[in-house]
């Protein structure tokens, strides 16, 4: 197994026994040969236990709705412990520190209310999980990669291009692990689709489609809520939890969804679901690693039906509602068939019955072809210890994502644009290149 410099330096605040410390307490215990020593069966190994040589320790950041059940899907592997959370809400610390604690049976989570003092002082941590809300995934994710750890970041992963593109090159240049929260590409009815179009099943695919949030709008707000008194510091730390958005008065409403639909904040309808599904879309007809090239406006508040296009012609549809029964749906049309599916199906949806018969072995096929699990956080895991790229790694996520934020300043702008994946620019339209990236505020610029 190879690890990195990072999980060699020896633990700080740490508290339990974590790998570093296993290997620490292991050097000094063979000095003392002189002594008798009995070493646990589970410090071994033995009886299906992993020793704490073999454990990934996971902290957590910006823990709320979302990252608590993602957290609850990774607490039960069996080679992974929590150990810390770093939040700026007070209740938010306490309520995962009360999880964990149970999970373990133990009081050892440690709590932090400010991200540079949790990654500085966890040197003990090898990998978290980033689970704010969307303004704060880049940032927190270069941050703590910066700091030596790998990351699993919901999505949207970023608010802008350039932040995608920061993403990218900091896990690049310090050789991290990261995964985004697009959970579906791990899930098998979503494999078989992808699988299904991917791999000419279909015949030539032509079109995908492309879910995209059925609420709020593409255009969205740029005014401010009322300033409200803010809560105590320790309650919650309201510049930590702006972190690189403009400032702006505390409102509780903020704090409570109130963000989503303010530009400062959020990646619209479209980044809302697009952050998933142009990534599923972009697997089945195999450009995971490219972005569309043209972006048709269409004059409706949500971009419901735009039309995007990649270099050979192949179109990417994005569409609110009418294509599924369920959310974060796509749909696949080739020369011989199609293929859809969305959250809630027991089966996806075929053009012949036929096509159905082939489920077990089309999922299975990937799964050996590629040797990824069913299970998104599992691959994540798989990958630490690999050091492989995830199945969500930063390629993909900065790919599809430039697809959202490109439809976003399409309809921002109400007119056609064209995009240039390798420069990672808009072909001559200075205005739209200004939006690839936004302002960050002190000290948060990364």
């Amino acid at each position: 197994m190879s690890y990195s410099h990072s999980q060699l330096r020896p633990a700080a605040s740490a508290p339990g026994l974590s790998r570093r410390k296993f290997l620490k307490q292991a050097a000094l215990a063979g000095g003392l040969a002189a002594a008798p020593l009995i070493v646990p069966s589970s410090v071994l190994g033995m009886n299906g236990a992993v020793p704490p040589s073999e454990k990934i320790i996971l902290g957590g950041i910006g823990l709320g709705g979302r990252g608590t059940g993602v957290l609850q899907w990774m607490l039960p592997e069996p080679d992974v412990k929590f150990v810390a959370i770093c939040d700026a809400r007070k209740e938010r610390r306490e309520g995962i520190k009360r999880m964990v604690d149970n999970q373990y049976g133990n009081n050892e989570c440690a709590m932090y209310p400010e991200i540079r003092e949790f990654l500085a002082t966890r040197t003990d941590i090898d990998a978290v999980l980033i689970a704010t809300g969307d303004r704060w995934h880049a940032t927190a994710s270069v941050l703590a990669m910066r700091s030596g750890k790998d990351v699993y970041s919901e999505k949207p992963s970023c608010m802008t291009i350039a932040e995608g593109q920061a993403v990218v090159a900091t896990a690049k240049r310090y050789g991290r692990v990261y995964q985004t929260g697009t959970q579906r590409l791990s899930e098998a009815n979503f494999v078989f689709a992808i699988e299904m179009a991917r791999t000419g099943k279909l015949g030539q695919v032509h079109t995908a489609r492309a879910h995209i949030a059925p609420w709020d709008a593409a255009e969205m707000r740029h005014d401010w809520l009322p300033g409200e008194p803010e809560p105590p510091k320790e309650v919650l730390d309201w510049d930590a939890w702006l972190g690189p958005c403009p400032w702006r008065p505390y409102n509780s409403e903020y704090t409570r969804g109130g963000w989503r639909g303010h530009y400062d904040f959020h990646t619209s309808c479209i980044g809302e679901w697009g952050a998933h599904t142009f990534a599923q879309a972009q697997a089945g007809i195999d450009k995971l690693d490219t972005s569309p090239v043209e972006y048709r406006y269409i004059n409706n508040p949500t971009g419901d039906n735009m039309q995007t296009f990649f270099a050979d012609g192949t179109k990417m549809v994005l569409h609110r509602d009418g294509w599924w029964h369920g959310s974060c749906g796509m749909l696949f049309e080739g020369t011989e068939g199609w293929v859809s599916v969305a959250d809630g199906y027991s089966k996806p949806d075929v053009s012949s019955p036929a096509m159905l018969n082939e489920f077990k072995k089309v999922v299975g096929d990937y799964m050996a072809r590629t040797g990824r699990p069913m299970s998104h956080v599992r691959d994540f895991f798989n990958c630490i210890k690999s050091r492989r790229l995830t199945v969500a790694n930063p390629e993909v996520m900065y790919r599809s994502m430039s697809a959202v934020h490109a439809a976003n300043i399409c309809m921002w702008l109400k007119r056609d644009l064209r995009f240039d994946p390798v420069k990672a620019e808009f072909v001559n339209d200075a205005e739209a290149n200004r939006l690839r990236s936004r302002a960050m505020r002190e000290p948060w610029i990364i």
